[in-house]
C-alpha cells in the first residue's frame, strides 16, 4: 500500500485550501468505492469495542458501506464482557491456551455478556439522529442461529466442556439477509442440533464465516496496528507465504513480549481464510478512528493486509485497461509531461502497450512502438501514478520493457521526452540527435514540443 493519500484534516489546513484536498482525495478512493460495491465483508471486533465506547465511531463508517452497497456481516466477541460478569458472580476463571473453559456458571456468563453485547449493537445501528452520519440510514440488523457448533472437548488434559468451535455457517440463511440489504450480526455462540449452547472464540466465527460465504474480504479490527517485520515496521501488505514466515519468526523467540497478543490469534486465522480462498484479510487497529474507511478507501491504507499473491502484476494491456489507461494518463498530458492520446487512438493502439496493476487498479503504464528495420523501439508513454512514485516501480516497469523489447528482437529503445531527462540518463540512455532515430520516425517528430532523444543499446 504504498504511497500517502491526503488526510483531511481542516484543523491543519487553511479554510481555501480544503475543498481542493477534498475533491483529491474524494477523486482518489472513486476506484475503490467501486471495488466494494456488491462485494461481501466480514468485519470482527470485540467487546472491548463496546465497552470502551469506540462502536459509535464504527456505526457510522458501517453505514457508509452499506450506503455503498456493501454487504456487511458483522462478528462480535464479548471476552471483557463475560469476565465482568464472572468476577461479580464470584465465580472461576481459567483458560487452556488462550481457551475459556465454559462449565455451567461461565455459560450462563456467555449468553448474558453476548445477549447484552448484541443488543447494544443492534440498538447503535438503529440511531437515526438527524444530522448524523446514522440520519435517513434505515438499517436493519438481522441475527439468529446462524451458526451450528460441536464441542472441543479435552484439550491438554482438561475438557472445555461448554467451550465448543464452528461446525458449520448457515450459508443460504444469511445470503437470503444479505441480499434483501440486512447487516447481519453473528455472536460467539454456536449451537447443536440437540439443542445445547457452546461458546465459540470471536476469531474461529468470522474466520469460518468468511470462507463459508466465498466473503471478498474478512476484516480484524484489534489491540494492534498490523503485522510488524523484525524491523519494528508496519507492513502494509503481505502474502500468505510472508505471513507464514512471520509465525515461524515468532515462533522461535523465546519471548513474544514485544509481539500484540492479538496478531498471535489473528495472524493463523487471516492465513487459514486466505489459503480457503478469501481475497484479502485486513488486520486493523480498532483504536483508529476513521481506520476501516483509511484501510479501504487510500492507496497506503492503514494496517496489514493478507493475499495469497503479491499485488502486483507486470502484463500486456488489453481493451478493458483503456478507461484505466485514460485515468492515469490524463493528469499528465494536462500538465504537458506526455502527448495527448484519445481513447479512439488507445483502443487502435492497445497492443502496444503494458500495465502496471496494483490489487487490480492500474498504476503503470508503458508502450513499444516498432521499428523493425531498425531493431530500434520506441519507449512511449512511461508513467506511474503519482502515489505509486518513488519506490521502485518505474525501474521495475522500464526493466520489464526492455526485457519485452528483447524478447522481441529489438537492440535499441529510444525514448522522446521534455520533463523526464535526467531519469533516463540515471538508468542507461545516452542523449542523441534527433538523426539517431529511425528515418521513419524522423518524418514525425514534432519540432514545436522540441523533445529529447534519448537512446539505449539493449
Amino acid at each position: 500500500m504504498p504511497g500517502k493519500s491526503p488526510k483531511i484534516s481542516t484543523g491543519l489546513l487553511k479554510p481555501e485550501t480544503f475543498p481542493d484536498v477534498f475533491v483529491q482525495w474524494f477523486r482518489t478512493a472513486t476506484p475503490y468505492i467501486h471495488k466494494v460495491r456488491g462485494k461481501t465483508f466480514v468485519i470482527a471486533f470485540g467487546g472491548e469495542v463496546i465497552s470502551e465506547n469506540q462502536f459509535v465511531t464504527l456505526a457510522h463508517d458501517l453505514t457508509l458501506l452499506n450506503s455503498l452497497g456493501v454487504r456487511l456481516v458483522l462478528v462480535h466477541g464479548a471476552r471483557p464482557q463475560i469476565e465482568e460478569e464472572l468476577t461479580e458472580r464470584g465465580a472461576s476463571i481459567q483458560y487452556v491456551n488462550g481457551l475459556r473453559v465454559t462449565d455451567d456458571d461461565a455459560l450462563k456468563c456467555v449468553k448474558e455478556a453476548a445477549g447484552t453485547v448484541r443488543v447494544e449493537i443492534e440498538a447503535m445501528l438503529s440511531m437515526g439522529l438527524a444530522n448524523s452520519p446514522m440520519a435517513g440510514a434505515d438499517i436493519r440488523v438481522a441475527s439468529g442461529n446462524f451458526v451450528t457448533a460441536k464441542p472441543m472437548g479435552v484439550r491438554d488434559g482438561v475438557d472445555l466442556q461448554h467451550t465448543g468451535e464452528v461446525r458449520k455457517i448457515d450459508v443460504t440463511g444469511i445470503y437470503r439477509r444479505l441480499d434483501q440489504g440486512d447487516m447481519v450480526l453473528l455472536s460467539p455462540l454456536g449451537y447443536s442440533p440437540t439443542g445445547e449452547i457452546f461458546n465459540l472464540s470471536l476469531e474461529d466465527v468470522a474466520t469460518r464465516a468468511a470462507i463459508d460465504l466465498d466473503a471478498d474480504k474478512l476484516i480484524f479490527l484489534m489491540n494492534a496496528e498490523g503485522v510488524k517485520n523484525e524491523q519494528g515496521e508496519l507492513m502494509g501488505s503481505l502474502t500468505v507465504r510472508e505471513a507464514e514466515a512471520v509465525l515461524s519468526r515468532e515462533a522461535g523467540l523465546r519471548s513474544k513480549d514485544n509481539w500484540a497478543e492479538d496478531i498471535r490469534y489473528y495472524l493463523p486465522c487471516a492465513i487459514r481464510a486466505s489459503r480457503n480462498g478469501v481475497s484479502r484479510v485486513h488486520l486493523l487497529s480498532r483504536h483508529v478512528d476513521g481506520a476501516l474507511l483509511q484501510e479501504l478507501f487510500t492507496h497506503e491504507g492503514i494496517g496489514s493486509m493478507l493475499c495469497e499473491a503479491m499485488l502486483e502484476n507486470l502484463r500486456p494491456a488489453s481493451i478493458d485497461d483503456v478507461g484505466g489507461l485514460l485515468a492515469l494518463i490524463e493528469p499528465l498530458e494536462v500538465e504537458g509531461t506526455l502527448v495527448r492520446r484519445s481513447r479512439e487512438l488507445l483502443e487502435m493502439e492497445i497492443d502496444r502497450f503494458f500495465v502496471l496493476e496494483y490489487d487490480g487498479i492500474i498504476i503503470g503504464c508503458a508502450a513499444l512502438y516498432p521499428f523493425p528495420e531498425e531493431r530500434a523501439a520506441e519507449l512511449a508513454c512511461v508513467a506511474i501514478q503519482r502515489e505509486y512514485r518513488g519506490s521502485g516501480r518505474g525501474e521495475a516497469l522500464l526493466e520489464y520493457m526492455q526485457t519485452q523489447a528483447l524478447k522481441k528482437g529489438f537492440r535499441q529503445l529510444f525514448v522522446l521526452t521534455t520533463r523526464t531527462a535526467h531519469w533516463f540518463v540515471e538508468r542507461g540512455f545516452v542523449e542523441a540527435g534527433i538523426e539517431a532515430l529511425p528515418q521513419a520516425k524522423q518524418g514525425l517528430y514534432n519540432y514545436k514540443r522540441r523533445s529529447k532523444v534519448f537512446v539505449k543499446t539493449l
